[in-house]
C-alpha cells in the first residue's frame, strides 16, 4: 500500500511526504518512521506504537511541542528504538478508536491539493459528482480547515469526524485537510488505495468542471439513492 501510494508516477507523494499506518491490535499500530519515503518503504521502516500512550496527550490543553515529542518517543513499543514516528501519529491513533479502520494512508496528491489550496476548497471537496464517487468515497468527505499540523490538527480532526458521524450516521472514508492533503481510511489496504485513486480522479474532473462553468454536484436525494441501492452496496463490498 505504501509503495503504491508513494509511486512517483502517481503524484500522490514525493520525497518524505505522507505517511501510512496499519492496526496491529486494539492498542497498537504500525506507523511510518519520520523521514522515510513511501515509494521505497520496507518492513523495517514501520514503527510499532501504543495507541493509548499517543492519544492521552489529546486532553492535555497546555501541551507544548516538547511534550508532543516526548509523548511520541514514549509511545514506541520498542524501548531501544532511536527513530521517531511521524508527527501525525496522533491523528492515525485517534482514528483507530473506530475498529472498522485497519489501514490509513495520508498523501499529498497534486490535483487534490490543487483544490485544497484554492479559495473554493471546502465547496469543491464536500460535494459528489457521480455514482462511483459515492460508492468508493461515501456520502461526503470530512473537510478540515488549515490548522497547525500535529496536536492541534489531531484535535480538529477528532472533532470533525465525530460531527460527521453524528450527521451522516456512517464513518467517513476520506478526510481533506486544507492546504495540506488527503487521509484515506478503510478496512483493507486495497480500500485505502481505491479511495486515494478516486479522490485524485474526481479532483481532476472537478478542475475540468470549474473550467467549463462550474461543477454540477449531485443532490442529497441522488446521493442517498446511490448510497442505499443494494447493487451499489454489493459493488462497494467487492471493491473493499
Amino acid at each position: 500500500m505504501s509503495q503504491y501510494l508513494g509511486d512517483i508516477s502517481k503524484g500522490y507523494a514525493i520525497l518524505g511526504e505522507g505517511n501510512t499506518s496499519a492496526r496491529i491490535d486494539e492498542d497498537s499500530l504500525y506507523i511510518k518512521a519520520s523521514g522515510t519515503c513511501l515509494g521505497t518503504m520496507k518492513a523495517t521502516d514501520f514503527l510499532p506504537v501504543s495507541i493509548s500512550r499517543v492519544t492521552r496527550i489529546l486532553e492535555a490543553k497546555d501541551a507544548t511541542d516538547a511534550d508532543v515529542k516526548e509523548v511520541l518517543r514514549a509511545s514506541l513499543l520498542d524501548p531501544g528504538e532511536t527513530r521517531m514516528p511521524s508527527v501525525e501519529t496522533m491523528m492515525h491513533a485517534l482514528l483507530y478508536a473506530y475498529p472498522e479502520y485497519r489501514f490509513i494512508g495520508h498523501t499529498h496528491p497534486v490535483a487534490t491539493n490543487g483544490l485544497l489550496c484554492s479559495m473554493n476548497a471546502e465547496t469543491a471537496l464536500s460535494g459528489r459528482l457521480c455514482p462511483d464517487h459515492i460508492v468508493v468515497m461515501g456520502r461526503a468527505t470530512v473537510f478540515v480547515p488549515y490548522v497547525d499540523p500535529g496536536l492541534v490538527l489531531a484535535r480538529e480532526v477528532r472533532d470533525r469526524v465525530r460531527s460527521y458521524i453524528e450527521r451522516e450516521n456512517e464513518l467517513p472514508k476520506a478526510i481533506a485537510l486544507q492546504n495540506h492533503g488527503l487521509f484515506a481510511l478503510g478496512p483493507t489496504a486495497k480500500a485505502v488505495m481505491n479511495i486515494t485513486d478516486m479522490a485524485e480522479k474526481m479532483s481532476h474532473v472537478l478542475l475540468g468542471a470549474y473550467g467549463a462553468g462550474g461543477p454540477n454536484f449531485m443532490t442529497a436525494s441522488d446521493i442517498d439513492r446511490i448510497a442505499t441501492r443494494p447493487d451499489e452496496k454489493y459493488r462497494q463490498e467487492r471493491l473493499d
